[in-house]
């Protein structure tokens, strides 16, 4: 049994490939907004079509058949090729168009990188976006996810990773924790405050550097409070629990306002890095391309605001 045109071919091979590198029928239906009947109609039809079984299906395991294992490389080559030639029959110059998912951490996310998104969005009305918060995504492919920015150090070797620029991090506590050391630049007296630890980045200890003459000191502390989350940690330094390193764009307006100090001035940890990060390709669609290159652009202006606003 063949299938009725070249529309149908490509969505059953772009939907078994999905299957693969989702890891699932369901999240392969999720990646693609169709219910898991729908993907698994269109897996049985290929199937068919093909004359092969192309994944072998247990209730706890999918793997791929040996018949599976060669289509499945030959179905991303033929439809990166496809991708490739329909973009250069419709010229570079056309408005790109489709789903765009996007993964950023969630105090970036909510807030301070929606401004270039919009920006990106208005210049092209035929994109649609799902702009996901989570602060950590370990496999691009398998999540579904054509981009990210992420901030610090990249964890996936499957992506490709572009610098984009870097945020200052500092020492801030609550007046009444600061109150405790006779001298804001006193560095050796940090140890003896409580400590707040945001364990993404430190948990047990922290080397900050001097800013004009370079040398280091690591404090090794024993935080009382510990999160996950830089808005929790910065609720916890309000409420006068503790010391804490964080992002200088989150504190500005605590520190204009006095409900934080800025601790040991001279001194800043590791500021953080910002990457733009997708997935390793032979083709990468324009709203893709276009799309990290506008935050290629937008993000010295908007690491400029994180820092001085």
């Amino acid at each position: 049994m063949g299938l009725n045109g070249s529309g149908d071919r490509l969505q059953l091979l772009e939907t078994f490939v999905r299957i693969v590198e989702a890891g699932s029928l369901s999240a392969a239906a999720a990646q693609m907004h169709a219910t898991q009947p729908t993907i698994s109609r269109r897996l049985q039809a290929l199937e068919r079509a093909l004359g092969v079984r192309l994944l072998q299906r247990t209730t706890h395991v999918m793997r791929l058949t040996t018949d599976g294992e060669r289509c499945f490389e030959r179905a991303k080559d033929l439809l990166a090729n496809w991708a490739s030639f329909e973009a250069d029959a419709k010229g570079a110059q056309e408005e790109p168009q489709g789903m765009l998912r996007v993964v950023v951490p969630h105090a970036f996310g909510q807030e301070k990188f929606v401004k270039p998104l919009a920006a990106f969005m208005h210049e092209h009305a035929g994109i649609r976006v799902e702009w996901l918060l989570r602060d950590d995504v370990r496999d691009f492919i398998a999540a579904g996810i054509d981009c990210g920015l992420v901030v610090g150090e990249p964890t996936d070797p499957a992506v490709v990773a572009i610098k984009l620029s870097e945020v200052p991090r500092i020492v801030v506590a609550a007046p009444e924790v600061a109150a405790l050391v006779s001298s804001s630049d006193e560095v050796e007296a940090l140890a003896s405050l409580p400590w707040l630890a945001l364990q993404t980045y430190y948990r047990n200890e922290l080397v900050l550097t001097h800013t004009q003459t370079g040398e280091r000191h690591t404090i090794a502390i024993q935080p009382r409070f510990a999160t996950d989350s830089l808005y929790a940690m910065r609720s916890a330094a309000l409420a006068g629990l503790g010391v804490c390193v964080a992002s200088s764009w989150l504190l500005s307006e605590d520190l204009a306002q006095g409900r934080l100090v800025h601790l040991a001035p001279s001194w800043r940890a590791a500021p953080l890095p910002v990457y733009i990060a997708y997935p390793y390709a032979r083709f990468y669609p324009s709203r893709l391309k276009r799309f990290v290159e506008t935050m290629r652009q937008a993000m010295p202006t908007v690491i400029d605001g994180l820092v001085s606003s």
